[in-house]
């Protein structure tokens, strides 16, 4: 696997937004083709207004970091936006067995392969326990659908592979540089992978009206699961990253 730097410290809270923390976590391998790639991966935190704790694609959960986490109060929703971000929901769920547990679709029959159930599959219609304060949209291709979300309080919106941005700064390899380069995935212009995107073919108006819904949340940032997230320019970065859908 090509040498890949994570976005330290990780493993610790990083507030973004009032009631809103990152936590970067270790960097992953998948397999594409002959080769495994490096992955930065990144949770996102958000606290209702009742002090729960609404927790997005899980990174791994060290004793240091479920004292942080509890401290901001009690974890109580755990969500796995697409067939990719399930692998350490586990662990966070027989830390927090009190938590619902969320899958996008088609996440349950690759997340049963290790043992993972889920309480609930999301859908179109909101989520009851959380709509008030999270909104969620639904992106379906032919590989996978994920489900993303905005936070109208801090104006966030969190994806997880919808948009990818590595930084050439993070790896001394210049075959992964070019990789991100031909992938459309390389800092500061990411987007989706074009293996990815190709597996969308078919439901570009599906993408294209979902990304307009997130435009008419009206983001100011756009925190992602890989590479480096957009403080800002939220809008500009959505039409831009889905050009190929027709997005303008």
């Amino acid at each position: 696997m090509f040498k890949l730097e994570t976005y330290e410290p990780i493993n610790t809270l990083k507030p973004v937004a009032e009631n809103v923390w990152i936590v970067d976590g270790p960097v992953i391998g998948m397999n594409w083709l002959w080769l495994k790639l490096p992955f930065t991966t990144r949770m996102t935190i958000i606290r209702l207004s009742d002090g729960d704790l609404w927790v997005h694609s899980p990174t791994p959960l060290t004793d240091a970091l479920r004292q942080e986490v509890d401290a901001l109060g009690r974890v109580a929703h755990i969500v796995a936006p697409n067939k990719i971000h399930y692998w350490w929901v586990g662990a966070w769920q027989a830390a927090h067995p009190q938590a619902i547990s969320y899958a996008a679709p088609r996440v349950e029959e690759k997340a049963r392969e290790i043992g993972v159930e889920f309480d609930h599959v999301l859908g179109p219609t909101p989520v009851p326990e959380w709509h008030d304060e999270i909104r969620h949209v639904l992106v379906p291709g032919h590989f996978m659908t994920e489900a993303d979300f905005f936070h109208p309080a801090s104006h966030t919106l969190v994806l997880a592979d919808l948009i990818e941005n590595f930084e050439a700064s993070k790896t001394p390899s210049l075959v992964w540089r070019f990789l991100c380069r031909i992938s459309g995935v390389a800092a500061p212009h990411g987007s989706m992978p074009r293996d990815l995107r190709a597996t969308f073919a078919g439901h570009h108006g599906d993408v294209k009206q979902a990304v307009e819904k997130m435009l008419s949340w009206k983001p100011a940032r756009i925190i992602l699961s890989h590479g480096q997230w957009y403080p800002d320019h939220a809008a500009e970065e959505l039409r831009r990253a889905f050009g190929w859908a027709g997005v303008r």
